[in-house]
């Protein structure tokens, strides 16, 4: 009987990594209370900043309170510091690998560190 060899360590990592997915957007319907990891494409209504204030070793917190949508609904985005200069009202953006945290019984959509927000090169309606 012939054996086969095995497979080395080194074999394995000639192979590189494994090819990235494409995102799959859902839809602001769609969203359930204290899930994560979704992309949305959505248009931004309107926008207020709530909080900003320094901190005692100098940084300064911006957190701004945004309304934000697409054709199946409308939910509130928390922005934080230079997320906040992407969030203008009239704006199309895309959310990756966004939350949804409950705040007093409603949802609230939030982009952390681990995510991204950035500014469509589409419009959106």
């Amino acid at each position: 009987m012939e054996q086969q060899p095995a497979q080395t360590q080194s074999q394995s990592q000639t192979q590189g990594p494994p090819p990235k997915r494409q995102p799959v957007f859902v839809t602001a319907d769609q969203l359930l209370p204290s899930t994560h990891g979704h992309n949305l494409k959505l248009k931004v209504v309107s926008s207020n900043v709530v909080v900003e204030k320094t901190r005692t070793d100098g940084t300064k917190i911006r957190i701004a309170e945004a309304v934000v949508g697409d054709q199946t609904g409308v939910i509130t985005l928390t922005a934080r510091n230079k997320q906040i200069d992407v969030v203008q009202p009239g704006n199309s953006i895309i959310a990756r690998n966004a939350k949804i945290d409950m705040y007093k019984g409603f949802m609230r959509l939030a982009v952390d560190k681990w995510g991204k927000l950035e500014l469509a090169s589409d419009t959106f309606d």
